[in-house]
């Protein structure tokens, strides 16, 4: 089953053809970068905008790499939740334009969803159970992901996310946006043991997360550091911010896993990228034995194919969308856009492992 999927939640517009939701066929990512780096972040305006001119170009590229037409593919999908409204707005209808075009089923797919499904095209025996930690620029979860389409979020930052912690406090050491890779490469060269910070941890949970109060820490130590005319060492400062989120979301996963017994652990988003945290994750498993998987770093930021992927699980478990989709800002990702195949009169059985044989005709 070919499925031609579009991304559109941020700043980069992205098509993939995804087959069997494990095999790339095509993956195309416009991304817009270098215009937003001048304000220093994301402006939801300009990137809806974008979205809008590019959108067009980047599916007829996705399918001429497939090399397919829209009328060989199996099924439209799209990110519809969580994300900028009006980035996302812009994919969802031009999805549901396609698929009532070309007559075929269209598939909703939540973003985070499709972050953990990224590790399904990189890893062809990972199936679920597993522990999945999430760490992006707006997401910072831990998700025990029982079946393709059935998931428990069992932590998540009460504030910033690791990636928006990253990029503010990169900001602040004189970094451009996005400041992650930056820091990830000054991290390399610096001493983490020159500047204390502190470890952020919520009070009465083990697994939520909370980055505002270390990030908050990296501004006034720099901002004390400049008013006595004192020199900070920003190599030595990244590697200790770095080494602190990595120990952070490490150990709360590190938890996790033990309680819940897992005997393997994943990971995804676009602070996946991040060799620090790939590092940490790593040795975490080696010392446990565990089973470590992680996409490769062009599926860690947003993309098309990760889309495509999660699209095949959710086609085979819930009824198809119809043209009264709307997109959503915010959606907890345990929640289903659409019913369930069977009929609930009948009881309720997801069938996303079941097989590509169970495939209703398209």
């Amino acid at each position: 089953m070919k499925i031609l999927a579009i991304e559109s939640s941020c700043d980069e517009t992205a098509a993939a053809v995804v087959e069997d939701g494990r095999r790339v066929c095509s993956s195309v990512v416009n991304s817009q970068i270098q215009e937003h780096r001048k304000y220093g972040g994301v402006v939801p305006e300009i990137a809806s905008r974008r979205h809008t001119e590019n959108i067009v170009q980047v599916v007829e590229q996705a399918l001429q790499d497939a090399d397919c037409s829209l009328q060989q593919v199996d099924a439209v999908a799209v990110t519809a939740a969580p994300g900028l409204i009006g980035a996302l707005l812009v994919g969802t209808n031009y999805a549901k334009g396609l698929a009532l075009a070309a007559g075929k089923p269209l598939i909703p797919v939540h973003h985070i969803r499709g972050h953990i499904a990224a590790n399904y095209l990189a890893h062809p025996d990972l199936k679920p159970p597993f522990l999945c930690l999430v760490a992006s620029g707006g997401h910072t979860q831990i998700v025990q992901v029982e079946d393709y389409t059935r998931f428990t979020v069992l932590g998540r930052t009460r504030d910033d996310a690791a990636g928006e912690a990253f990029d503010k406090s990169a900001r602040a050491m004189g970094f451009p946006y996005p400041g992650g890779k930056y820091v990830d490469e000054a991290a390399r060269r610096g001493d983490p043991t020159r500047y204390r910070l502190p470890h952020p941890k919520v009070e009465g949970s083990d697994y939520d997360f909370s980055f505002s109060g270390l990030k908050t820490a990296v501004i006034n130590l720099l901002h004390n550091a400049a008013q006595k005319g004192e020199a900070v060492v920003i190599d030595d400062l990244a590697a200790g911010f770095q080494q602190t989120v990595c120990q952070v979301l490490t150990d709360h996963l590190e938890r996790a896993a033990i309680q819940l017994g897992v005997p393997a652990v994943a990971a995804a988003g676009g602070v996946c990228a991040n060799s620090g945290l790939r590092a940490s994750l790593e040795g975490m498993c080696a010392r446990h034995g565990w089973g470590l998987y992680l996409p490769p770093l062009s599926l860690c930021g947003d993309n098309g194919a990760m889309i495509g992927a999660q699209a095949y699980y959710e086609w085979l478990a819930y009824q198809p969308a119809g043209m009264d989709l709307n997109a959503a800002a915010s959606m907890e990702m345990e929640e289903a856009f659409t019913p369930p195949r069977q009929s609930p009169l009948t009881g309720i059985v997801q069938v996303a492992q079941s097989g590509a044989e169970n495939l209703p005709k398209v």
